[in-house]
């Protein structure tokens, strides 16, 4: 499905759990051409087995089957050195997972957003700056954001530009692109999960009913589609441009 929805135009970017048991099918996918430099890493922090060791001492993190069962507080803003390393950790180890089957991750996000929690994010920032890859803001367009949240998302988003600099100006999902116009210049980046719709494609964000491909191209027409890939290649300068984005491997391909 996500192969039909790159071949479709629909997509133009993805990423992949590397701690899930159809990674390897994801990675073999992900080198053909279509799909090549376009697929990213979805770090995983909440769901199966970590592939290092010292995160699963950490009880905020693992339970004691040693599996992920993330406890901590969405507002936490600190955490010890120990538990950043071991963040670091897992997070080295799933990048590394990447390279060894052949995927150069084109970009880093989260599943669930965990890295919109402000220690994690600082942590996977400072790592893609390492490696010269963007990471993928919070969510900062749409109308349905508590002016506490948006104050927070505001900090949170500066500081991640200040540590990885390379990333889109704008985020949303698709159903805050039906609902607002999106921004006239500077790098969109819609989040989309898309679902097959009666021979169309549909999104876990819109109503049963709702195309995705329509709202797209209603909201997006003659704006250049672009990938993470193409962000990092090319310094930053780009004006009026709208990047869609989906990070629906981990949902359509199982495991990945």
């Amino acid at each position: 499905m996500i192969l039909q929805a790159f071949q479709a135009g629909l997509i133009s970017s993805a990423t992949a759990m590397a701690n899930m048991p159809a990674f390897a099918q994801a990675c073999a996918m992900a080198r053909l051409p279509l799909l090549r430099g376009r697929v990213g890493l979805h770090l995983n922090l909440t769901h199966g087995r970590p592939l290092s060791q010292a995160i699963v001492a950490q009880p905020a993190f693992c339970n004691g089957a040693g599996e992920f069962d993330l406890r901590l507080p969405r507002h936490c803003l600190w955490l010890q050195a120990s538990v950043r390393e071991a963040i670091h950790q897992e997070l080295h180890a799933q990048w590394q997972r990447c390279l060894d089957l052949g995927l150069k991750p084109s970009h880093l996000d989260s599943h669930q957003h965990v890295h919109n929690i402000w220690p994690i994010g600082e942590i996977l920032a400072r790592f893609a700056a390492q490696h010269g890859v963007p990471v993928r803001l919070a969510r900062n367009l749409g109308s349905r954001i508590h002016p506490v949240k948006r104050l927070y998302k505001t900090l949170f988003n500066r500081r991640l530009r200040q540590l990885a600099a390379s990333t889109a100006d704008y985020v949303c999902t698709p159903a805050d692109l039906r609902d607002l116009a999106p921004p006239e210049r500077g790098l969109l980046e819609v989040i989309a999960h898309p679902s097959l719709l009666d021979g169309d494609f549909g999104d876990t964000y819109l109503r049963p009913e709702e195309s995705l491909s329509q709202v797209l191209q209603q909201r997006l027409e003659g704006i250049e589609r672009v990938s993470y890939g193409h962000r990092a290649s090319s310094g930053g300068a780009w004006s009026n441009a709208g990047r869609r984005h989906t990070d629906a491997f981990q949902k359509q391909q199982p495991g990945s």
